[in-house]
């Protein structure tokens, strides 16, 4: 399956996307179609803050054309925050759309974890992912979404993590597990990489990334069909 992507929200997830994508379709013995368009990150970020979820579904329509008209049999967003307006573009959009979110919940009750904690985008955490975890309750530290939200945005602009928002980032991880009784901490925005690769930070961190590359590897490399 030719695989489209809506990258450049921002730049450092979408190499990552590219990267694992590529290893994990070369682990299954598959070959990698994939096209890549470019998006707006600050485009998105003003329309994410807005909660205009129309003008932001109008941006990625034309993009999922293109996507489209490359051979692409489907199409996924390289950024949770830029699903904030996932069912609106679905309405309008030309290939199906791959969630990011909707493999989670199914993902976080086969790995026995009860309770998750959020960092990501403001709204990622204040909707507890939109509200689409059924069956995992999801918690944040609702008092500093903005704080928190704010420095997910800095850095995902920035394209790299400064020692600061690193230690902002591994602090609020472990409060959630410790005053929260978080199970594993997700790493629900996909720029969250740049603080936590490399990292040991004393508890379980799932990044969400993962479980979309999988779904999308899976697709790509016939393991997988759209209507599961």
């Amino acid at each position: 399956m030719h695989i489209g992507l809506i990258g450049g929200i921002g730049v450092a997830a979408t190499v990552v996307y590219y990267q694992r994508l590529t290893q994990a379709v070369d682990r299954l013995g598959g070959s990698l179609d994939l096209t890549i368009v470019h998006a707006d990150v600050q485009t998105l970020i003003r329309n994410n803050l807005a909660d205009d979820r129309a003008a932001q579904a109008a941006v990625y329509a034309p993009l999922i054309d293109r996507l489209k008209a490359a051979g692409c049999d489907c199409a996924a967003i390289t950024s949770l925050g830029g699903h904030f307006c996932f069912d609106e573009t679905a309405a309008m959009s030309s290939l199906p759309l791959v969630s990011a979110v909707a493999p989670l919940d199914a993902y976080f009750v086969a790995q026995k974890l009860g309770r998750v904690g959020l960092l990501g985008t403001r709204v990622v955490m204040q909707t507890r992912l939109y509200g689409q975890l059924a069956q995992t309750k999801a918690v944040a530290l609702d008092d500093e979404c903005d704080e928190i939200g704010q420095t997910y945005q800095d850095m995902a602009v920035a394209g790299h993590c400064t020692d600061a928002q690193l230690a902002l980032f591994l602090d609020a991880g472990a409060r959630l597990v410790r005053d929260h009784g978080a199970d594993a901490i997700v790493l629900a925005g996909t720029d969250l990489n740049l603080a936590f690769d490399g990292q040991n930070p004393g508890y379980r961190v799932i990044d969400a990334l993962d479980v979309h590359v999988d779904l999308l590897a899976r697709l790509a490399a016939g393991h997988a069909t759209l209507d599961r």
